[in-house]
């Protein structure tokens, strides 16, 4: 896999998902190792001044004031990163780690940190090893960056500590680090602080909460349209002329996909004849551009905070080009919360509308002549009744977890952080959200395809019906009740991994 360089340009979204979740490595550029160079020698400038400087020669946090001799500065940088390790709880996910290191190395190279040169190395050693340090669910406020998350990366760095080496092995850090022919960091003057001073851990979350969310919202865009076929709805709300009128863009792109996947529909085009009685369809059905539109738009502005993030150097202090090291607050994770908390309200939403057309698809009084809850033999068969009993218990949980972290302060640090954002939680929130949609849509999609199905012998659009194929190459058609629980998970797993979606975007280009 070719390696992510890391120099004076920041990453893209996708290097960062790709050295996250795929393994792919990493090379720090000549001209970041200079930059390093150049930056390291401020720091080494100041620290032999007798005036003090803000994490060079002094303490930290409420600290700040006291000031620290040559000779124990060293015993200073390994008193804050094992003192900050302080998290707690389950272990947070392989992909979430190697983004927050990858994100703090990356900060490391712009030569605004004042590290030293073999710092950045075992930084970018320890990504390539494929050694991940165990960091914990909680200790983060998201202020100061993510401190205990990143401490737990920057003990490890050092020799101590767990982590998990490139097997998944629960190892001690000195012993994944020898094997790996990798030296533990003797941290000296700033080191310490600017390992652990950032928003990297938030942001990663948000980088791959978006790659995720991309797929996911396409994908809603075709099990809704599905569900407008098996509930005999109209494709005429989705014209280009109708969606121009309210110049959302998302909303245009969600309406314009919608219309090609119900492109030569024989069941849209059975009731589309001046015979049909229908006028409007249920908001479900007729607003989904609006609602996944705004979704899109959210997540627009997302990725565009997401972007200016990844551009940032966040440290505190930092060092400047003429060589002045600077505090300032540029650690606050607010800007990431707010988004953060943002999407996870869109997609509470978008899973709600889900349920919604699910919930329709069941119910013999507005499913328009589909056999209640899709049973082969109502009444002795239950059908999908149970899985949309999932569903709903899955978008209450995506409700609750839409309230937003990012306006719960709560100071610490004897007042010295006294309001702090709480990305982090959001963040973490977030995933779960991002989690909680998959399985919504999978339950949509499984119950769209069996009414689908029962709609025979009109066919379906040529896009849904290849994603109804591809749902049925892992989950039979109609018939007598089965283990449900398997289907949905097999259901889950086409939407999360695209699969379904990818067979209904190939059939456009089969169409043209």
């Amino acid at each position: 896999m070719r390696a992510v360089p890391l120099g004076l340009t920041p990453p893209t979204r996708e290097q960062v998902v790709a050295v996250a979740r795929d393994g792919a490595p990493v090379e720090v550029t000549p001209e970041a190792m200079k930059a390093v160079t150049e930056a390291r020698a401020h720091v080494a400038a100041l620290a032999s001044s007798p005036r003090p400087t803000y994490g060079v020669s002094t303490g930290f946090g409420a600290l700040a004031v006291k000031y620290i001799p040559a000779e124990r500065r060293a015993q200073l940088q390994r008193s804050l990163v094992r003192s900050h390790a302080a998290g707690a709880g389950p272990e947070v996910e392989r992909e979430v780690v190697r983004a927050l290191a990858l994100l703090r190395l990356r900060t490391l190279t712009t030569g605004h940190t004042g590290v030293r040169p073999e710092t950045v190395r075992a930084m970018a050693g320890l990504l390539n090893a494929g050694i991940v340090p165990v960091v914990h669910e909680y200790g983060s406020l998201g202020c100061s960056g993510d401190l205990a998350p990143l401490s737990a990366v920057a003990l490890a760095l050092t020799g101590e500590g767990e982590v998990r080496d490139a097997d998944g092995v629960l190892r001690p850090a000195a012993d994944a680090l020898a094997d790996a022919g990798l030296t533990p960091v003797g941290l000296g003057e700033k080191e310490g602080l600017a390992l652990i001073n950032g928003t990297d851990g938030m942001l990663g979350m948000l980088v791959l909460a978006l790659a995720d969310l991309r797929l996911l919202l396409d994908t809603a865009d075709l099990t809704a349209a599905m569900s407008v076929e098996g509930l005999l709805g109209t494709d005429r709300a989705f014209a280009a002329d109708l969606q121009a009128l309210r110049p959302h863009p998302g909303q245009a792109v969600s309406a314009e996909r919608m219309t090609r996947f119900l492109a030569a529909s024989e069941i849209v085009a059975s009731h589309r004849g001046p015979d049909c009685t229908r006028v409007q369809d249920a908001y479900s059905l007729r607003c989904a551009p609006q609602v996944h539109g705004a979704a899109r738009d959210t997540m627009a502005h997302a990725e565009a905070v997401a972007d200016r993030e990844l551009a940032a150097v966040v440290d505190n202090p930092v060092v400047l080009a003429d060589g002045r090291v600077e505090s300032n607050g540029n650690f606050h994770g607010a800007p990431l919360a707010y988004v953060l908390d943002f999407l996870a309200v869109a997609v509470a939403d978008v899973a709600s509308m889900a349920e919604r057309r699910t919930d329709r698809q069941l119910d013999v009084a507005r499913s328009q002549g589909l056999p209640p809850f899709l049973a082969d033999d109502p009444g002795v068969d239950s059908g999908q009744m149970i899985a949309h009993y999932t569903q709903a218990s899955i978008v209450a949980e995506l409700k609750r977890l839409a309230v937003p972290a990012s306006v719960d302060s709560i100071p610490t640090s004897a007042m010295q952080e006294d309001h702090v954002s709480m990305g982090w939680s959001a963040a973490r929130k977030l995933r779960r959200a991002v989690d909680g949609l998959a399985t919504v849509l999978g339950v949509e999609l499984l119950t769209a395809a069996r009414a689908l199905d029962l709609r025979a012998p009109l066919t379906p659009a040529p896009a849904t019906a290849a994603a109804l194929t591809a749902l049925r190459s892992h989950v039979p058609g109609p018939g007598p009740d089965r283990h449900l629980a398997p289907d949905i998970a097999a259901a889950t797993d086409l939407v999360r991994h695209g699969t379904a979606l990818r067979a209904a975007e190939r059939a456009w280009g089969e169409q043209t």
